[in-house]
């Protein structure tokens, strides 16, 4: 009986270190500047030539000013700086991001299926929150110096509570490209409408009105 716990120890150990090594992200090189011309992907971009790579790979200016919320329906621009924009990111596994709201305004209910997220607030005042996979709202008010959690994958949103000043955060997440996916977006400008009918328990012409606003712009 001893040597087969010591053989189950033994297995149990080596499949812990293969896990371990498995997951190690240590980089292999000092930089992996995205190629973003090349179309071959293998969990990421292929990187530039090293003798290829300037400072403007990991310079970006566009999180610098408030962006024009008074053109959007929800009152709430996400301006992020990805891999997509900042090919310095590569391989780095972290991006960042700037999010500004009108008075009022709402960043819809969304997930990131690739990162979380940390926030830091601005400007302003706002309600935030996520909601756990048993259905429980984890939710705050925060202000201007603050800073709030989404864990990864779990639905949330944000909104600013002024009705008359905006707000803005700055949000870091752990992917250079956490991905974005839209609740209203996801459910009704894919899912067929007797799915939607039955889950919802709409009339299909409620279903058709609102699968309409969120069809993909052709």
């Amino acid at each position: 009986m001893a040597s087969i716990a010591t053989s189950l120890l033994v297995v149990v150990t080596m499949l812990v270190l293969a896990v371990a090594v498995a997951s190690e992200s240590n980089m292999l090189q000092d930089v992996c500047v995205a190629d973003l011309s090349n179309a071959v992907k293998v969990n990421g971009y292929t990187c530039k030539d090293s003798t290829q790579i300037t400072p403007e790979h990991f310079y970006f200016q566009g999180l610098s000013s408030f962006a024009a919320t008074s053109n959007t329906t929800t009152g709430a621009v996400v301006t992020g700086a990805t891999v997509e924009k900042l090919p310095g990111l590569n391989t780095l596994g972290l991006s960042i991001s700037r999010i500004d709201y009108a008075p009022n305004g709402l960043n819809p209910p969304h997930i990131h299926p690739r990162a979380s997220e940390i926030i830091f607030v601005l400007e302003g005042q706002l309600y935030v929150g996520f909601v756990t996979t048993a259905g429980k709202l984890v939710a705050k008010y925060i202000n201007k110096g603050e800073v709030f959690v989404f864990p990864k994958g779990l639905l949330h949103f944000q909104k600013n509570i002024a009705k008359a000043a905006p707000a803005s955060v700055i949000a870091a997440f752990d992917s250079q490209l956490p991905g974005t996916q839209s609740l209203l977006s996801s459910l009704f400008g894919a899912l067929p409408e007797d799915i939607l009918v039955k889950s919802f328990q709409f009339r299909p012409k409620q279903v058709k009105r609102i699968k309409f606003r969120y069809q993909p712009k052709k």
